[in-house]
């Protein structure tokens, strides 16, 4: 702990001693503004990655090949925010935003921001007559359908999803979900909800993004027994969900009722008795073309499934069995490197890694593309791990991307 003040507090102190510029004199005239962006943003790249920071309430862009930030998208002063979303095809980025009048009080503002991918300028917003809900990570909170529609979860006064058609900048409709949360994209016209009985729900959308039908599932976890992370990882129209205890559930919407696929484990004898378990925040990813799920996971008991792992675990999907354990790098001692200004191939580095204990990660990304990476995050450290998905090698450490957040998500 006093390491980490002493390199904040260093960081401070050189902040507050570095010279000022100088004042502009009395008849000095401001510099015109320049008539374009003195920078824009290219196209993203394969390992591109949203890092939001609740704190300092943005979310940077990186990128993971050349670990250096493209671009700051800045929201609201709100604590829970979910990352944003892009679309390739129109060029755009979507924030879903909540504002109130007074800072913390007052007349309260829910909309959806529009900005540009290449400018990262403001473009417009859509208003809301409803209220967002928000959450530790927000995850599946804001979802994109597709090209075409933008889905938003909201927890009051009701339970109920929120459709925008992006074609025509409006707010389409509510759709009422009582006793169920979040969202799981499966095409432009259908989403999967998780719920509290130990279902899911799909849910159909017309052309005009309004609802069509819903079909509920059978029960397929169970809630008090053993609970399902929020959390989830996308396979096509699949979405698996993995419970606190370590079971794989698979769901399979693409048809006209959700599927359920056997269930399986994550641990074997070996395992279960030395006391391992998933954990996280963002715990689980899937790399669809590889077969691979990768699960973050930490020695603990009943009850410890928010605390971070040591280990992202590698399954092959359709084995089911373990092909690979990876250890991420230590994300504390990057942290603290990167504000106190110390070199990553020093020995003082070295002897940092060595001394800090590995705090382990919350959250994992893998990247879809033929030579994937794996991005991994402690909410309470800003730095990322880039890792090559396939081997578990570590690429590189990104060591400044801010102060604090449990959530990734790529663009």
């Amino acid at each position: 702990m006093r390491a980490w003040v002493a390199a904040i507090a260093g960081s401070v102190f050189g902040l507050l001693a570095a010279p000022t510029a100088p004042a502009l004199e009395p008849d000095a005239a401001p510099a015109a503004s320049p008539a374009e962006p003195f920078a824009t943003v290219p196209p993203p790249g394969d390992h591109w990655l949203w890092v939001p920071d609740r704190l300092l309430h943005h979310s940077l862009l990186i990128d993971g090949d050349a670990g250096e930030v493209r671009g700051i998208l800045d929201t609201p002063t709100e604590l829970m925010f979910p990352p944003p979303l892009v679309s390739r095809s129109r060029g755009e980025i979507y924030s879903a935003d909540i504002l109130y009048s007074r800072g913390t009080r007052g007349t309260r503002s829910d909309f959806v921001s529009l900005y540009d991918w290449t400018t990262l300028a403001a473009k417009g917003e859509i208003e809301l007559p409803t209220r967002l809900g928000q959450s530790n990570t927000s995850f599946g909170y804001a979802e994109l359908l597709g090209d075409r529609f933008i889905a938003l979860f909201n927890q009051f006064p009701q339970v109920s999803v929120s459709i925008l058609d992006i074609d025509r900048r409006q707010f389409v409709g509510e759709i009422p979900i009582a006793g169920c949360a979040a969202i799981y994209p499966v095409s432009e016209s259908r989403f999967a909800t998780l719920c509290g009985d130990g279902t899911a729900l799909q849910v159909d959308l017309d052309g005009e993004g309004k609802k069509l039908e819903t079909r509920p599932s059978a029960r397929f976890f169970d809630p008090i027994g053993d609970p399902v992370f929020m959390a989830a990882a996308r396979d096509g129209a699949r979405w698996v969900f993995v419970s606190f205890a370590g079971r794989v559930h698979t769901l399979d919407f693409s048809g006209a009722s959700p599927r359920i696929e056997p269930a399986w484990s994550l641990l074997g004898e070996k395992e279960s008795a030395s006391g391992w378990y998933p954990g996280g925040l963002q715990h689980v990813a899937i790399h669809a073309a590889a077969r691979r799920l990768y699960v973050v996971m930490h020695e603990g008991e009943s009850g410890s499934h928010k605390q971070p792992g040591p280990e992202i675990w590698v399954f092959d999907l359709d084995t089911q069995q373990r092909i690979a354990r990876f250890e991420p790098p230590n994300l504390t001692a990057a942290w603290i490197a990167s504000v106190a200004g110390i070199d990553p191939g020093s020995f003082t580095y070295r002897l940092m890694e060595w001394v800090m204990p590995q705090e382990g990660v919350h959250a994992i990304v893998v990247t879809p593309d033929e030579r994937p990476v794996l991005f991994a995050r402690n909410a309470e450290r800003g730095a990322v791990a880039v890792m090559d998905a396939l081997t578990g090698e570590v690429l590189r450490v990104i060591g400044d991307t801010g102060l604090a957040g449990p959530t990734m998500r790529q663009p």
